[in-house]
């Protein structure tokens, strides 16, 4: 059976854990779907993994819509969510209404994420039967005003981002990311909330855990996010593959009768 907002809030109230995984194409998303993974996010962290772009801002709806299409077409179980793009729904509510509405109807995503505390669209996307993950904390789109990736939620603004999360609550969220924040924080806003809470460099005691797949599987270059683990190093591994084709072309070792036509 599909995944649903109410499988998550039945698992938070039993205290069952979950994961989430980005995923930006179909044959990924088969592969998430398949080891059950049971919540897959479209991320806008497309723009800067598989896109090219530096930073989230310049990927378009356009863009979004493209690989929420593949990632839908390749799940059966798990729920799928498409992030929306910057200046797809900041500038008035009803903007946010339709371009949300496209993920849904064209993209066939089964709810929503918004960056920021956007407390009127979330209750007005709610109250129009589309479902809203919120994102509070780090949030990307706003790198220029954070000044860069940096923590949020030390000190007084602690407050503010539990205010903001009981807010979006509300508001009828059914879930919410937090991303950079301290672990304390993660805590208190995971005791907090009825919920589930879905963390990112958030600490231990949030419902859930995610995580970028190209981060996961080790295809980056350089360093990695503080709260980034790779449980694999698919990089080297596709770079030797590749290489030892190269050498067998070279070698004219392949194709051999094995791979060929008679």
């Amino acid at each position: 059976m599909p995944v649903t907002v109410t499988d998550l809030r039945t698992w938070k109230a039993a205290g069952r854990r979950f994961p989430m995984l980005t995923a930006y194409d179909h044959p990924t998303a088969q592969i998430l779907d398949e080891a059950g993974i049971p919540v897959l996010l479209v991320g806008d962290s497309v723009a800067n993994n598989v896109l090219g772009y530096e930073t989230t801002l310049p990927v378009t709806m356009e863009e979004m819509l493209h690989h929420t299409r593949a990632v839908s077409r390749g799940t059966t179980n798990a729920m799928v969510v498409g992030d929306m793009p910057f200046l797809s729904y900041q500038v008035s509510i009803e903007e946010g209404i339709r371009n949300a509405g496209r993920f849904l109807k064209e993209g066939g995503a089964h709810a929503v994420k918004l960056e920021g505390a956007m407390v009127e669209l979330t209750e007005a996307l709610s109250s129009r039967g589309i479902p809203v993950m919120a994102h509070i904390g780090l949030t990307p789109q706003s790198v220029h005003a954070m000044g860069g990736y940096r923590v949020q939620g030390r000190g007084e603004q602690a407050a503010r981002i539990l205010d903001e999360a009981m807010a979006l609550e509300k508001a009828g969220a059914f879930s919410i990311v937090l991303e950079g924040i301290p672990m304390e924080l993660g805590r208190e806003i995971t005791a907090t909330l009825q919920i589930p809470t879905i963390g990112i460099g958030a600490g231990p005691h949030c419902d859930g855990q995610v995580l970028v797949i190209t981060d996961l599987l080790g295809l980056g270059a350089g360093r990695y996010p503080k709260f980034a683990k790779p449980y694999a190093n698919l990089r080297a591994q596709i770079s030797e593959a590749v290489q030892a084709f190269a050498r067998d072309v070279e070698a004219g070792t392949f194709p051999d009768e094995e791979h060929s036509y008679t």
